[in-house]
């Protein structure tokens, strides 16, 4: 399987990189909507291209008209921290793959792209009966807690493990805990990647 990936932020690339190539599936990676183009016209087909809703070029809905009539045939999705409802059914409406949220936790996000390569529509909704449903403008139900949520924003306002204790009224260890446990659902290696992507993926 080759996919396709553009973002123009450098971090969220590599990670989208690392849980792909984890599973086997071949990446190339563009940082914005030209790059993305440029390389789709020169390579074989994709079996999915994944495009960042809001990176440069993109210029909202135009960036996915573009691609789907410039891309060969390939299967177009597209990612953001949070969209709109009525974005992502007029992406729907014009023929994209699905509209994912980047904070989807690794095993979802490889599975939501394996289903899309092979032809299914991958969307996150509100109906909670829906396939594979969550909100399209948070983390998907059972990602993280409204207790790691909390660690999260005060991790991203650069406090320390004893500051985010004494704020939340937690012990250090449950603060240690809880970025452990934060750091294995966001798949960073660490705190402050951690931080990073909440950050570029809207998530604080």
């Amino acid at each position: 399987m080759r996919v396709l990936i553009a973002d123009d932020h450098e971090l969220l690339r590599d990670f989208f990189d690392a849980w792909l190539r984890k599973e086997g599936i071949e990446v190339t990676a563009a940082c914005d909507l030209p790059a993305a183009l440029e390389i789709a016209r020169k390579a074989e087909p994709f079996d999915l291209v994944l495009l960042d809703f809001r990176m440069p070029g993109m210029d909202r809905l135009d960036g996915l008209a573009r691609f789907l009539a410039e891309g060969k045939g390939a299967a177009v999705a597209l990612m953001s921290g949070n969209a709109a409802r009525d974005v992502v059914e007029d992406a729907l409406r014009m023929g994209a793959a699905g509209f994912l949220s980047k904070v989807m936790p690794p095993n979802e996000f490889v599975a939501a792209v394996r289903a899309m390569a092979k032809g299914d529509r991958i969307t996150l909704q509100d109906d909670p009966s829906a396939p594979r449903a969550a909100s399209i403008d948070a983390t998907p139900p059972g990602a993280l807690t409204r207790r790691e949520r909390d660690v999260l924003e005060k991790l991203c306002e650069g406090k320390s493990d004893a500051d985010i204790a004494r704020d939340l009224g937690l012990g250090e260890p449950t603060v240690r805990l809880h970025l452990k446990t934060l750091c294995r659902k966001l798949g960073t290696p660490d705190r402050a990647a951690a931080a990073d992507l909440a950050r570029i993926a809207g998530m604080v």
